[in-house]
């Protein structure tokens, strides 16, 4: 699940896998064997990608579905606004 979730969290923000691996200053293969589960990333690593991607290392993990956005440092009017954006976006794919 791990792999499968890195990978489309970075092809839904449009980066290559050295685009990511430039992000944390690490080599493409590094990204390339975290999408392939050939290596799994260090605990301080999947924390720093739970963070960049504003998921949890959970969901990362595959044991949560859950993704928050974070609407921190809006004001009440602007989050309300993109509360109601998602749950028109929700009500549409049903």
């Amino acid at each position: 699940m791990l792999g499968s979730r890195i990978r489309e969290l970075r092809e839904a923000r449009h980066l290559s896998q050295t685009d990511l691996a430039k992000e944390f200053n690490i080599s493409k293969q590094s990204i390339s064997n975290w999408e392939n589960l050939n290596v799994m990333p260090s605990v301080e690593m999947l924390v720093k990608l739970a963070s960049y991607f504003s998921v949890s290392t959970d969901y990362l993990l595959g044991l949560d579905d859950r993704q928050i956005i974070d609407v921190t440092g809006l004001d009440e009017n602007s989050a309300s606004h993109i509360r109601m954006l998602v749950d028109d976006l929700l009500s549409r794919g049903k």
